[in-house]
């Protein structure tokens, strides 16, 4: 029953979101400043790891390719699988579920327990809309990080299976163009927007309805980190299901 009433209070969350919205020009500084948060300030870390995954897909595929017979072009076929179906869309939205997801139910829960939420409510602002719509709209650009996410990831996959005499460069591009499938770049898109609009929403929850004080703050972060962890990892089965089946 408590996470009946979790959900349907997740659900009244979002309808009040996009209800009573607050003024367009007040609302245009808190998506700037947003994006600023949430996407570029995420782009360091986010290319760092992208980077050097894709480096470490290609030199375990070499590694693993024993066999003279197997083409070397199959090092690339396996990054850019990789890489582009699972690893920018789904593993990338985890990390930044630690990363952003935190932040947001950080920041939302201290402006609640400073009572900051009850003073904007007081005013007769829509706290719903103040706070989580200008979060939804600056995660639609959200898949501009996966793109940079798998560009870098194949960049890695490309360096590390050339300089590291694994690969040709010929061979590299040639499975890289081998059997590719634009619907594939249509399926991680998909799920990109849905897990934008759950990085936004599932961790603001847990900051707006959290109770207690700063050490319930840590602590609403943490659930929050598990429980959009768990929803992405749903949700990318439910959409690999039916989009890929």
């Amino acid at each position: 029953m408590n996470y009946l009433h979790s959900i349907g209070q997740y659900f009244l969350m979002l309808k009040d979101t996009f209800g009573r919205m607050t003024k367009a020009s007040v609302l245009k500084d808190l998506i700037f400043k947003e994006i600023d948060d949430l996407i570029l300030g995420s782009l360091g870390i986010v290319s760092f790891i992208s980077f050097f995954i894709g480096g470490v897909v290609s030199i375990q595929m070499a590694l693993n390719l024993t066999n003279p017979l197997i083409p070397r072009s199959l090092i690339a076929f396996a990054a850019r699988q990789s890489v582009i179906l699972e690893f920018a869309p789904t593993l990338i939205s985890i990390i930044m579920a630690g990363k952003v997801g935190s932040y947001i139910t950080s920041s939302i829960g201290t402006m609640r327990v400073t009572e900051q939420i009850d003073a904007l409510e007081v005013m007769g602002i829509n706290s719903k809309n103040y706070l989580i719509f200008p979060k939804i709209i600056a995660m639609l650009t959200y898949p501009l990080v996966i793109s940079i996410s798998m560009f870098l990831g194949v960049l890695g996959a490309y360096l590390a299976g050339v300089v590291g005499g694994f690969v040709t460069s010929n061979d590299f591009i040639q499975g890289l163009q081998e059997d590719f499938i634009p619907f594939h770049l249509t399926y991680a898109f998909v799920k990109t927007l849905v897990f934008a609009f759950l990085l936004a929403t599932i961790p603001a929850y847990h900051g707006y309805y959290m109770k207690g004080g700063a050490l319930e703050v840590g602590q609403a972060s943490t659930t929050s980190f598990v429980w959009t962890s768990v929803v992405i990892i749903i949700t990318n089965y439910i959409i690999t299901q039916l989009l890929l089946s």
